[in-house]
């Protein structure tokens, strides 16, 4: 079913969000009024136990609901599923994000494929147990795609809904939904654009527990090994052959101790130990595995091209091969060798 491109859906899936979520859909509705296209708020009611469902409708909504809970990922994905609108917005329900900045995001998706607000602000409210975990993944994602991240997952986005879509079977259903879709994009070589936005103190609890900084390093590196296997697999191999070496040094080093003296008489002894040959072979082995990783996801890119060609591409004048040659002979230059 083809969706509409001029209009925006705005989506924001919400567990147990009673205390803030009305609060948010009048601000998204009072910003999106001011952009004069067509909009829908669609709020996620992810299996919530208190009022969350019937205050968002209540705040002029569309509102769906999951029977149970099934995660932050899952409700974004019900929401994407069932926008009309090709061009996405997602936040959260808590109060965090500035949504007065939806706007300029907006304008800046005409040329990207995906806009994230980074939380970079003056005024940014992050939890400091949280910040090291945050600092480790945005590092280990900005490894692997090769680009730079100033925030791996951001709530507060704007994308075009076939962009997703292509990737969802691979997304989390759980929280790291915006890692993932974050870190696919960068690999598929998409244009993804930050700007920098506040971000505040939640109202009520957050849902983010410690184990979930796991889940999100697991995937990230699940992610490497589909798009770039060699980032994870050559410097794993690389250490390994750097133990195995050092290993070998020190196995000469003791046999030296006790022949003291370079001679043939070191042939006699065991050189070379268990653990070094072991080492060795397992850097072997680690760097055929990621050859053989990275030419079947080689395969799988040409067999499977991007379904989202992408819109950061501009075209700013349009002229065939011959009307090259034509204007190259009318001023007297040369014309291009066929």
């Amino acid at each position: 079913m083809s969706k509409v491109e001029t209009g925006f859906s705005i989506i924001i899936p919400a567990l147990n969000e009673q205390a803030a979520v009305a609060e948010v859909i009048k601000k998204v509705r009072a910003v999106m009024d001011q952009v004069a296209l067509p909009y829908e708020v669609i709020v996620v009611d992810d299996g919530s136990t208190d009022q969350t469902s019937s205050v968002a409708y209540n705040a002029g909504a569309n509102v769906l609901c999951h029977v149970k809970n099934l995660g932050y990922g899952a409700a974004l994905k019900t929401g994407i599923r069932a926008a009309n609108y090709e061009n996405i917005v997602i936040t959260d329900a808590d109060g965090t994000y500035p949504v007065e900045r939806i706007p300029d995001m907006l304008k800046e998706l005409e040329d990207a494929d995906m806009v994230v607000g980074s939380r970079t602000g003056q005024h940014v409210k992050v939890p400091l147990l949280r910040r090291p975990a945050r600092w480790f993944l945005r590092r280990l994602a900005s490894y692997i795609t090769g680009e730079h991240i100033p925030d791996l997952n951001s709530g507060l986005r704007a994308f075009r809904r076939q962009s997703v879509l292509q990737y969802f079977s691979l997304l989390s259903d759980k929280f790291s939904f915006t890692t993932t879709v974050t870190v696919a994009m960068l690999c598929d070589n998409y244009l993804v654009k930050y700007i920098p936005i506040d971000y505040y103190q939640r109202v009520g609890q957050s849902k983010i527990v410690p184990w979930d900084f796991v889940n999100f390093t697991t995937l990230t590196v699940r992610l490497a090994m589909l798009f770039h296997p060699l980032k994870i697999f050559v410097p794993l191999a690389g250490v390994l052959f750097l133990l195995g070496t050092g290993k070998f040094l020190f196995d000469i080093v003791m046999v030296y101790q006790k022949v003291q003296e370079v001679s043939f008489a070191l042939l006699t002894h065991s050189i070379v130990s268990t653990t070094a040959v072991i080492l060795f072979l397992s850097g072997l082995q680690c760097l055929l595995m990621g050859m053989v990783s990275d030419s079947l996801a080689r395969k799988i890119v040409q067999r499977l091209p991007l379904e989202y060609q992408s819109r950061a591409i501009k075209s700013l004048v349009t002229i065939s091969y011959h009307e090259v040659i034509y204007a190259r002979e009318a001023s007297g230059e040369n014309p291009i060798p066929l």
